[in-house]
Protein backbone atom coordinates (compact mmCIF):
# COMPACT_ATOMS: atom_id res chain seq x y z
CA UNK A 1 0.00 0.00 0.00
CA UNK A 2 1.36 3.63 -0.71
CA UNK A 3 2.35 6.10 1.51
CA UNK A 4 -0.58 8.31 0.76
CA UNK A 5 -3.14 5.53 0.71
CA UNK A 6 -2.11 4.29 4.31
CA UNK A 7 -1.99 7.85 5.61
CA UNK A 8 -5.65 8.14 4.10
CA UNK A 9 -6.80 4.81 5.75
CA UNK A 10 -5.15 5.87 9.16
CA UNK A 11 -7.01 9.58 9.12
CA UNK A 12 -10.62 7.60 8.22
CA UNK A 13 -9.88 5.22 11.12
CA UNK A 14 -8.87 8.42 13.41
CA UNK A 15 -11.99 10.38 12.44
CA UNK A 16 -14.37 7.20 12.76
CA UNK A 17 -13.04 6.81 16.54
CA UNK A 18 -13.39 10.57 17.56
CA UNK A 19 -16.87 10.23 15.70
CA UNK A 20 -17.87 7.78 17.74
CA UNK A 21 -18.17 9.56 21.31
CA UNK A 22 -20.42 12.46 19.66
CA UNK A 23 -22.70 9.70 17.93
CA UNK A 24 -23.30 8.41 21.13
CA UNK A 25 -23.45 11.42 22.90
CA UNK A 26 -26.54 12.38 20.34
CA UNK A 27 -28.29 9.40 21.50
CA UNK A 28 -31.23 10.17 23.77
CA UNK A 29 -30.68 10.14 27.36
CA UNK A 30 -30.47 6.60 29.08
CA UNK A 31 -33.88 6.18 30.00
CA UNK A 32 -35.56 2.63 31.65
CA UNK A 33 -39.07 2.29 32.49
CA UNK A 34 -40.26 -0.89 34.30
CA UNK A 35 -44.19 -1.22 34.83
CA UNK A 36 -45.25 -4.34 38.28
CA UNK A 37 -47.75 -5.81 39.80
CA UNK A 38 -48.03 -8.04 42.66
CA UNK A 39 -46.88 -11.06 40.59
CA UNK A 40 -45.15 -9.63 37.77
CA UNK A 41 -42.82 -7.10 35.97
CA UNK A 42 -42.52 -5.82 32.57
CA UNK A 43 -39.97 -3.64 31.08
CA UNK A 44 -41.73 -1.12 29.19
CA UNK A 45 -38.74 1.11 27.81
CA UNK A 46 -34.90 0.85 27.47
CA UNK A 47 -33.04 3.50 25.35
CA UNK A 48 -30.26 5.55 25.30
CA UNK A 49 -26.31 4.71 26.57
CA UNK A 50 -25.66 3.23 29.56
CA UNK A 51 -22.17 4.17 28.94
CA UNK A 52 -21.34 6.73 26.09
CA UNK A 53 -17.66 5.79 25.68
CA UNK A 54 -18.18 2.10 24.87
CA UNK A 55 -21.25 2.09 23.35
CA UNK A 56 -23.05 0.07 26.03
CA UNK A 57 -26.73 0.60 25.78
CA UNK A 58 -29.30 0.76 28.90
CA UNK A 59 -31.19 -1.98 30.09
CA UNK A 60 -33.72 -2.94 32.78
CA UNK A 61 -31.00 -4.95 34.47
CA UNK A 62 -28.42 -2.15 35.29
CA UNK A 63 -27.84 -0.49 38.29
CA UNK A 64 -27.95 3.25 38.41
CA UNK A 65 -27.74 5.53 41.63
CA UNK A 66 -31.43 6.31 42.35
CA UNK A 67 -30.97 9.47 44.60
CA UNK A 68 -34.12 10.31 47.10
CA UNK A 69 -35.73 6.59 46.34
CA UNK A 70 -32.87 5.72 48.74
CA UNK A 71 -35.05 6.96 51.82
CA UNK A 72 -37.83 4.95 51.37
CA UNK A 73 -35.42 1.87 51.15
CA UNK A 74 -33.55 2.82 54.47
CA UNK A 75 -37.02 3.39 55.97
CA UNK A 76 -37.93 0.08 55.75
CA UNK A 77 -34.07 -1.01 57.39
CA UNK A 78 -35.53 1.30 60.39
CA UNK A 79 -39.20 -0.73 60.22
CA UNK A 80 -37.02 -4.02 60.65
CA UNK A 81 -35.08 -3.13 63.56
CA UNK A 82 -38.74 -1.52 64.97
CA UNK A 83 -39.87 -4.81 64.25
CA UNK A 84 -37.29 -6.38 66.67
CA UNK A 85 -37.59 -3.82 69.15
CA UNK A 86 -34.29 -2.49 68.23
CA UNK A 87 -35.20 0.63 67.89
CA UNK A 88 -38.11 2.97 68.89
CA UNK A 89 -40.16 5.28 66.86
CA UNK A 90 -40.72 7.59 69.28
CA UNK A 91 -37.90 7.17 71.24
CA UNK A 92 -35.27 10.56 71.93
CA UNK A 93 -32.55 9.46 69.36
CA UNK A 94 -30.01 10.99 71.82
CA UNK A 95 -30.39 7.49 73.71
CA UNK A 96 -29.24 5.20 70.92
CA UNK A 97 -26.55 8.08 69.95
CA UNK A 98 -24.95 8.69 73.18
CA UNK A 99 -24.63 12.54 73.06
CA UNK A 100 -27.55 15.05 73.36
CA UNK A 101 -29.52 16.13 70.29
CA UNK A 102 -31.07 19.04 70.48
CA UNK A 103 -32.13 21.90 68.18
CA UNK A 104 -30.43 24.72 70.21
CA UNK A 105 -33.42 26.87 69.88
CA UNK A 106 -35.67 24.63 70.94
CA UNK A 107 -33.08 22.90 73.62
CA UNK A 108 -36.00 21.07 75.52
CA UNK A 109 -38.04 18.92 72.36
CA UNK A 110 -36.52 15.44 72.02
CA UNK A 111 -35.61 14.52 68.27
CA UNK A 112 -37.29 10.99 67.29
CA UNK A 113 -37.07 9.14 64.29
CA UNK A 114 -40.35 9.26 63.39
CA UNK A 115 -39.41 13.09 62.86
CA UNK A 116 -36.26 12.13 61.32
CA UNK A 117 -37.77 9.88 58.75
CA UNK A 118 -41.27 12.50 58.02
CA UNK A 119 -38.98 15.20 57.50
CA UNK A 120 -39.91 17.73 61.17
CA UNK A 121 -37.14 17.78 63.40
CA UNK A 122 -36.78 21.07 62.35
CA UNK A 123 -33.15 20.31 60.23
CA UNK A 124 -32.04 21.60 57.11
CA UNK A 125 -29.34 20.95 55.11
CA UNK A 126 -27.66 24.38 55.06
CA UNK A 127 -24.39 23.16 57.03
CA UNK A 128 -24.41 20.30 54.09
CA UNK A 129 -25.23 16.44 54.78
CA UNK A 130 -21.91 15.09 52.55
CA UNK A 131 -19.72 14.39 55.61
CA UNK A 132 -16.57 13.01 54.74
CA UNK A 133 -14.78 9.76 56.65
CA UNK A 134 -12.42 10.68 59.84
CA UNK A 135 -15.90 13.80 60.31
CA UNK A 136 -18.79 13.11 62.67
CA UNK A 137 -22.61 13.82 62.60
CA UNK A 138 -22.20 15.17 66.19
CA UNK A 139 -19.61 17.64 65.22
CA UNK A 140 -21.87 18.59 61.76
CA UNK A 141 -24.85 18.84 63.91
CA UNK A 142 -23.03 21.61 66.00
CA UNK A 143 -23.25 23.97 63.40
CA UNK A 144 -26.18 26.31 63.95
CA UNK A 145 -26.93 26.21 60.20
CA UNK A 146 -28.15 22.83 60.45
CA UNK A 147 -30.77 23.53 61.84
CA UNK A 148 -34.44 25.90 62.07
CA UNK A 149 -34.22 28.89 64.59
CA UNK A 150 -38.30 29.07 64.06
CA UNK A 151 -39.92 26.01 63.49
CA UNK A 152 -39.63 23.50 66.64
CA UNK A 153 -39.32 20.27 66.16
CA UNK A 154 -42.43 17.82 65.73
CA UNK A 155 -44.55 21.17 64.81
CA UNK A 156 -46.72 21.08 61.90
CA UNK A 157 -43.90 22.23 59.79
CA UNK A 158 -42.41 20.01 56.98
CA UNK A 159 -39.14 20.77 55.21
CA UNK A 160 -37.57 18.30 52.87
CA UNK A 161 -34.00 17.91 54.10
CA UNK A 162 -31.40 15.16 52.75
CA UNK A 163 -29.52 15.58 56.31
CA UNK A 164 -32.38 13.55 58.06
CA UNK A 165 -31.01 10.42 56.72
CA UNK A 166 -27.65 10.35 57.81
CA UNK A 167 -28.48 11.01 61.25
CA UNK A 168 -31.16 7.91 60.94
CA UNK A 169 -28.01 6.24 59.51
CA UNK A 170 -26.09 6.98 62.52
CA UNK A 171 -29.15 5.84 64.74
CA UNK A 172 -29.19 2.57 63.11
CA UNK A 173 -25.43 2.21 62.98
CA UNK A 174 -25.62 2.71 66.99
CA UNK A 175 -28.11 0.57 68.06
CA UNK A 176 -26.86 -2.12 66.19
CA UNK A 177 -23.37 -1.71 66.11
CA UNK A 178 -23.32 -2.56 62.29
CA UNK A 179 -21.93 0.03 59.59
CA UNK A 180 -25.21 0.83 57.20
CA UNK A 181 -23.87 -0.63 54.27
CA UNK A 182 -23.80 -4.08 55.47
CA UNK A 183 -26.62 -3.10 57.69
CA UNK A 184 -28.89 -2.52 54.80
CA UNK A 185 -27.44 -5.34 52.69
CA UNK A 186 -28.23 -8.12 55.79
CA UNK A 187 -31.79 -6.57 56.24
CA UNK A 188 -33.44 -5.01 53.19
CA UNK A 189 -31.47 -6.36 49.87
CA UNK A 190 -30.12 -9.48 50.31
CA UNK A 191 -33.41 -10.92 51.77
CA UNK A 192 -34.99 -9.47 48.82
CA UNK A 193 -32.69 -11.03 46.45
CA UNK A 194 -31.57 -8.06 45.03
CA UNK A 195 -27.81 -6.95 43.71
CA UNK A 196 -27.96 -3.19 44.54
CA UNK A 197 -26.35 -1.83 47.40
CA UNK A 198 -25.25 1.79 48.98
CA UNK A 199 -22.28 3.64 47.12
CA UNK A 200 -20.92 -0.29 45.25
CA UNK A 201 -20.88 -1.91 48.85
CA UNK A 202 -21.76 -5.03 48.57
CA UNK A 203 -22.47 -5.01 44.64
CA UNK A 204 -21.63 -7.98 42.64
CA UNK A 205 -18.63 -7.81 39.83
CA UNK A 206 -21.30 -7.94 37.50
CA UNK A 207 -23.21 -5.02 38.44
CA UNK A 208 -20.15 -2.96 38.49
CA UNK A 209 -19.81 -3.68 35.14
CA UNK A 210 -23.17 -2.69 33.86
CA UNK A 211 -23.55 0.99 35.57
CA UNK A 212 -24.99 3.39 34.00
CA UNK A 213 -23.07 6.21 33.31
CA UNK A 214 -24.85 9.57 34.85
CA UNK A 215 -24.21 12.25 32.82
CA UNK A 216 -25.39 15.86 32.59
CA UNK A 217 -27.56 17.60 30.00
CA UNK A 218 -24.20 19.23 28.13
CA UNK A 219 -22.70 15.16 28.20
CA UNK A 220 -20.49 15.53 30.40
CA UNK A 221 -19.90 12.78 33.38
CA UNK A 222 -21.70 13.70 36.24
CA UNK A 223 -21.64 10.38 38.23
CA UNK A 224 -20.56 6.69 38.41
CA UNK A 225 -18.34 6.21 34.93
CA UNK A 226 -16.81 3.27 36.56
CA UNK A 227 -15.22 1.40 33.70
CA UNK A 228 -15.96 -1.61 35.33
CA UNK A 229 -14.43 -1.45 38.28
CA UNK A 230 -15.71 0.02 41.81
CA UNK A 231 -14.51 3.67 42.98
CA UNK A 232 -11.17 2.99 45.08
CA UNK A 233 -12.94 4.58 47.96
CA UNK A 234 -16.43 3.81 48.75
CA UNK A 235 -17.58 7.26 50.37
CA UNK A 236 -15.37 10.30 50.62
CA UNK A 237 -11.58 10.44 51.80
CA UNK A 238 -10.85 11.90 54.72
CA UNK A 239 -9.08 15.21 54.92
CA UNK A 240 -5.57 13.83 54.10
CA UNK A 241 -7.10 11.30 51.07
CA UNK A 242 -6.99 8.58 52.95
CA UNK A 243 -9.60 5.85 53.01
CA UNK A 244 -9.52 3.60 55.98
CA UNK A 245 -13.05 2.32 56.81
CA UNK A 246 -11.45 -0.10 59.08
CA UNK A 247 -11.33 2.32 61.71
CA UNK A 248 -14.54 3.49 61.61
CA UNK A 249 -16.68 3.68 64.59
CA UNK A 250 -20.28 2.88 63.50
CA UNK A 251 -22.82 5.46 64.80
CA UNK A 252 -20.27 8.48 64.69
CA UNK A 253 -21.20 9.22 60.58
CA UNK A 254 -24.06 7.56 58.91
CA UNK A 255 -23.63 9.50 56.30
CA UNK A 256 -20.88 8.08 54.82
CA UNK A 257 -23.05 5.72 51.98
CA UNK A 258 -25.47 7.99 51.69
CA UNK A 259 -28.18 6.78 52.84
CA UNK A 260 -30.19 9.71 51.62
CA UNK A 261 -29.45 8.74 47.59
CA UNK A 262 -26.56 6.66 47.21
CA UNK A 263 -28.53 3.27 46.49
CA UNK A 264 -27.45 1.79 43.29
CA UNK A 265 -30.26 -0.71 41.65
CA UNK A 266 -31.68 -1.69 38.64
CA UNK A 267 -35.07 -0.60 37.58
CA UNK A 268 -36.27 -4.68 37.71
CA UNK A 269 -34.85 -4.93 41.17
CA UNK A 270 -36.57 -1.39 41.89
CA UNK A 271 -39.81 -3.20 40.62
CA UNK A 272 -38.89 -5.99 43.17
CA UNK A 273 -39.01 -3.33 45.96
CA UNK A 274 -42.31 -2.00 44.74
CA UNK A 275 -44.12 -5.63 44.89
CA UNK A 276 -42.96 -5.71 48.35
CA UNK A 277 -45.11 -2.27 48.87
CA UNK A 278 -47.92 -4.01 46.65
CA UNK A 279 -48.17 -6.94 49.25
CA UNK A 280 -48.02 -4.36 51.96
CA UNK A 281 -44.70 -4.88 52.99
CA UNK A 282 -44.45 -8.73 53.34
CA UNK A 283 -42.48 -10.92 54.28
CA UNK A 284 -40.39 -8.23 55.19
CA UNK A 285 -42.43 -5.97 57.72
CA UNK A 286 -45.24 -7.01 60.18
CA UNK A 287 -48.77 -5.20 59.75
CA UNK A 288 -47.63 -2.59 62.50
CA UNK A 289 -44.95 -1.42 60.63
CA UNK A 290 -46.64 -1.47 57.16
CA UNK A 291 -49.00 0.85 58.86
CA UNK A 292 -46.45 3.38 60.39
CA UNK A 293 -44.63 3.79 57.26
CA UNK A 294 -47.73 4.56 55.11
CA UNK A 295 -49.54 6.73 57.64
CA UNK A 296 -49.30 10.58 56.60
CA UNK A 297 -47.10 12.33 59.45
CA UNK A 298 -47.95 15.79 57.33
CA UNK A 299 -50.35 17.17 54.94
CA UNK A 300 -49.59 19.94 53.13
CA UNK A 301 -51.73 23.28 53.67
CA UNK A 302 -50.49 25.76 51.30
CA UNK A 303 -48.25 27.08 53.54
CA UNK A 304 -46.73 24.72 56.16
CA UNK A 305 -44.09 23.19 54.30
CA UNK A 306 -40.49 23.81 52.13
CA UNK A 307 -38.97 20.93 49.38
CA UNK A 308 -35.54 20.48 49.09
CA UNK A 309 -34.80 23.90 47.59
CA UNK A 310 -37.00 26.27 49.72
CA UNK A 311 -39.59 26.04 47.49
CA UNK A 312 -43.68 25.31 47.76
CA UNK A 313 -44.85 24.14 44.87
CA UNK A 314 -47.17 21.68 45.82
CA UNK A 315 -44.63 19.25 45.11
CA UNK A 316 -44.64 17.80 48.93
CA UNK A 317 -48.24 17.43 49.85
CA UNK A 318 -48.10 14.56 52.72
CA UNK A 319 -45.28 12.68 53.48
CA UNK A 320 -44.71 9.17 55.95
CA UNK A 321 -41.92 7.69 57.00
CA UNK A 322 -39.21 7.92 54.37
CA UNK A 323 -42.73 7.60 51.64
CA UNK A 324 -44.48 10.09 49.63
CA UNK A 325 -48.08 9.97 48.69
CA UNK A 326 -49.11 11.63 45.79
CA UNK A 327 -52.81 12.23 43.75
CA UNK A 328 -54.65 13.01 47.09
CA UNK A 329 -55.77 16.54 46.15
CA UNK A 330 -55.89 19.28 48.58
CA UNK A 331 -54.98 22.91 48.63
CA UNK A 332 -52.37 23.96 46.43
CA UNK A 333 -51.17 20.62 45.43
CA UNK A 334 -49.82 19.90 42.02
CA UNK A 335 -48.28 16.03 42.71
CA UNK A 336 -49.84 14.33 40.27
CA UNK A 337 -47.55 13.24 37.69
CA UNK A 338 -49.61 10.40 35.87
CA UNK A 339 -52.60 12.42 35.33
CA UNK A 340 -55.16 9.74 36.05
CA UNK A 341 -56.27 11.33 39.23
CA UNK A 342 -55.21 8.47 41.22
CA UNK A 343 -53.37 8.48 44.80
CA UNK A 344 -50.16 6.61 44.58
CA UNK A 345 -47.43 6.26 47.49
CA UNK A 346 -43.39 5.80 46.42
CA UNK A 347 -41.17 7.92 46.72
CA UNK A 348 -39.46 10.52 43.57
CA UNK A 349 -35.36 11.17 43.22
CA UNK A 350 -33.38 13.99 41.18
CA UNK A 351 -29.66 13.81 41.32
CA UNK A 352 -26.69 14.78 38.99
CA UNK A 353 -29.18 15.34 36.42
CA UNK A 354 -30.92 12.01 36.94
CA UNK A 355 -34.91 12.15 37.98
CA UNK A 356 -36.54 9.05 39.10
CA UNK A 357 -39.70 7.22 41.19
CA UNK A 358 -40.99 4.59 42.45
CA UNK A 359 -44.88 4.98 42.20
CA UNK A 360 -47.37 2.41 43.12
CA UNK A 361 -51.29 2.54 43.06
CA UNK A 362 -52.68 0.47 46.35
CA UNK A 363 -55.65 0.14 45.07
CA UNK A 364 -54.70 -1.99 42.02
CA UNK A 365 -51.45 -3.13 43.32
CA UNK A 366 -50.09 -1.86 40.34
CA UNK A 367 -46.98 0.46 39.61
CA UNK A 368 -43.77 2.18 37.87
CA UNK A 369 -39.92 2.54 38.41
CA UNK A 370 -38.46 4.30 36.04
CA UNK A 371 -35.55 6.76 35.47
CA UNK A 372 -34.39 9.03 32.75
CA UNK A 373 -31.10 11.28 32.62
CA UNK A 374 -29.27 14.07 31.65
CA UNK A 375 -32.05 16.39 32.67
CA UNK A 376 -31.10 19.81 33.46
CA UNK A 377 -31.50 20.87 36.73
CA UNK A 378 -33.60 24.33 35.66
CA UNK A 379 -36.11 21.08 33.17
CA UNK A 380 -39.68 22.78 32.60
CA UNK A 381 -42.41 21.58 34.77
CA UNK A 382 -44.73 19.26 33.33
CA UNK A 383 -48.99 19.94 33.86
CA UNK A 384 -48.35 19.37 37.15
CA UNK A 385 -45.25 19.95 39.96
CA UNK A 386 -42.92 16.95 38.21
CA UNK A 387 -40.57 18.02 35.40
CA UNK A 388 -42.25 17.51 31.70
CA UNK A 389 -39.30 14.68 31.47
CA UNK A 390 -40.99 12.69 33.90
CA UNK A 391 -44.23 12.86 32.86
CA UNK A 392 -42.96 11.76 29.55
CA UNK A 393 -42.17 8.87 30.55
CA UNK A 394 -44.91 8.11 32.48
CA UNK A 395 -47.07 9.10 29.52
CA UNK A 396 -45.08 6.69 27.25
CA UNK A 397 -45.42 3.87 29.99
CA UNK A 398 -49.14 4.25 29.39
CA UNK A 399 -48.81 3.86 25.84
CA UNK A 400 -45.65 2.10 24.83
CA UNK A 401 -44.30 2.34 21.09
Amino acid sequence: MRRGARLGVWLSALIALLAAPLAHAAEPAATVAVAFDRSAIRPVLAEGMADRVSGRRVTADDPVRIASISKLVTALGVLWLVDQRRLDLDRDVSDYLGWRLRNPAFPETPITLRLLLSHRPSLRDDADYLIPLGDTVRVRLANPKAWDAVHAPGSNWFHYTNLNFPVVASVMEAASGERFDRLMHRLVLAPLKLDACFNWSGCSADAVARAVVLYRADGSVARDDLRGSPPPCLVIPAADGTCDLAAYTPGWNGALFSPQGGLRISMRDLARIGQLLARQGRPLLSRAAWAELVQPQWRFDGANGLGENGESDGFFCAYGLGLQLIGSGGTGCHDEPFGDGRARIGHPGEAYCLRSGLWLDPATGRGAAFFTSAVPDDAPKGVSAFTAAEESVLRRMASPR
